[in-house]
C-alpha cells in the first residue's frame, strides 16, 4: 500500500487537510490478487452485511461517477480491469458486470473460483458495478458532490471505526464534526470540496495506532473497549499501525469526485523499525491534545507507547 510516512507523520500533530497534488501518472488504485487479505475481508462484508458498506442518499445517481472510475481503472491498470462503456471486467477475478447482469467468465484462483460472482449476484442491481470495483481494488469508494457539498454515496467495506450509514448524505464539514481539533478542516470545507472536485488529482494520508487487527473496523463489529486489559505491559505486542491513503478521481462533466480510501493495518513492531520513524511518531503522539488522544483511543496507551518508541533502534 502506498503510504508516505514522512508526509503523514509530523510534530506538532495537527488535524489538517494535508492535500498533496498527485504527479501525472501516479496510480490511485491498487489491484487485488484473488484471495488477498483486502479481498477476503471485503467479500465477507458484501456477502454477509452489504448494508453496512453500501449506502446512498435517495435519488442520487452514481452512474457518472462509477463510469468515470471504471474508465480510470481500465486506463490505469489495463492488466487488471477493462471497461468499454457498458461492460466492466475484473480480469484477474474472471468476473464481468454488464448492466445488471453478473457474468462468471473464468474460474478464479481463490476458493471455488466463483466467489466474486456469487457475492455480486445477490446485491441490488444498481450496486453490482460498485461491488465489482470494490472487490477488484483495495480502495473503498465514496462520491463527493460539489453541487451541495455532500457525500451522497459510499461503498466502504473497511471503515476505520465509523459507520457509512451515519455519514452518507451529509455535508463535508458535518462528516468531520466528530473529529477532535478539526476546526480548520471544518472551516475550510467549502473550499476543500471545490478543490477536490476540480480537474486536479490529490492525495492525503491518515494514520493511527490501534488495538484492532482487522481491516474492517465498522463500530458494529468492533469491541467498544478499544484496548484489552493489561495491554500497556505487552506493547508493542497487540498494537497495530493503521494507515489510509486517500485520493480523488475527477468525474468529467459534473462537479464530483470519487474519493478513494486505501486502508492498511500491520503489527506496529513490523511497521515501525527505523529509529527516525520511531522518533517522528513519538513526537507526533507526544504533541497530541487530550481531545485528539481521546478521539483516537490512545489515552490509555500513550505513556507505554511513547516509552516503547524511545527504544526502537
Amino acid at each position: 500500500m502506498s503510504f508516505d510516512f514522512d508526509a503523514a507523520v509530523s510534530a506538532p500533530f495537527r488535524m489538517q487537510p494535508g492535500l498533496r497534488r498527485l504527479a501525472p501518472g501516479t496510480p490511485q488504485l491498487t489491484p487485488l490478487a484473488p484471495g488477498s487479505r483486502h479481498q477476503r475481508e471485503k467479500l465477507a462484508v458484501l456477502s454477509a452485511s452489504p448494508e453496512l458498506a453500501l449506502q446512498a442518499r435517495p435519488g442520487f445517481d452514481p452512474q457518472p461517477a462509477l463510469h468515470a472510475l471504471a474508465a480510470h481503472a481500465a486506463a490505469e491498470h489495463p492488466q487488471a480491469f477493462a471497461w468499454d462503456g457498458r461492460t466492466a471486467r475484473a480480469l484477474r477475478l474472471g468476473t464481468a458486470v454488464h448492466g445488471a447482469d453478473v457474468q462468471h467468465e473464468s474460474t478464479g484462483a481463490f476458493g471455488l473460483g466463483d466467489e466474486i460472482a456469487r457475492c455480486l449476484r445477490p446485491l441490488p442491481a444498481p450496486w453490482r458495478l460498485a461491488g465489482l470495483l470494490a472487490l477488484a481494488f483495495a480502495e473503498d469508494l465514496a462520491v463527493v458532490d460539489a453541487s451541495d457539498g455532500t457525500v451522497p454515496w459510499m461503498a466502504v467495506c473497511l471503515p476505520s471505526h465509523w459507520a457509512p450509514q451515519d455519514k452518507v448524505g451529509r455535508g463535508f464539514a458535518e462528516v468531520h464534526a466528530p473529529v477532535a481539533d478539526a476546526e480548520l478542516v471544518r472551516r475550510a470545507a467549502p473550499q476543500l470540496v471545490t478543490l477536490m472536485t476540480g480537474d486536479a488529482r490529490w492525495e492525503r494520508f491518515v494514520w493511527n495506532v490501534t488495538g484492532h487487527p482487522r481491516l474492517h473496523a465498522h463500530p458494529r463489529h468492533v469491541d467498544p473497549v478499544r484496548w484489552p486489559a493489561g495491554i500497556a505491559a505487552t506493547l508493542p505486542a497487540g498494537a497495530w499501525w493503521r494507515t489510509e491513503r486517500q485520493t480523488f478521481v475527477p468525474v468529467p462533466g459534473v462537479a464530483q469526485a470519487v474519493f478513494t480510501i486505501a486502508v492498511d493495518c500491520r503489527p506496529l513492531a513490523e511497521a515501525i523499525t527505523a529509529e527516525a520513524q520511531a522518533m517522528a511518531l513519538h513526537e507526533a503522539i507526544a504533541s497530541m491534545s487530550d481531545a485528539v488522544l481521546a478521539y483516537r483511543a490512545l489515552t490509555a496507551v500513550r505513556e507505554p507507547l511513547l516509552q516503547w518508541l524511545r527504544t526502537v533502534r
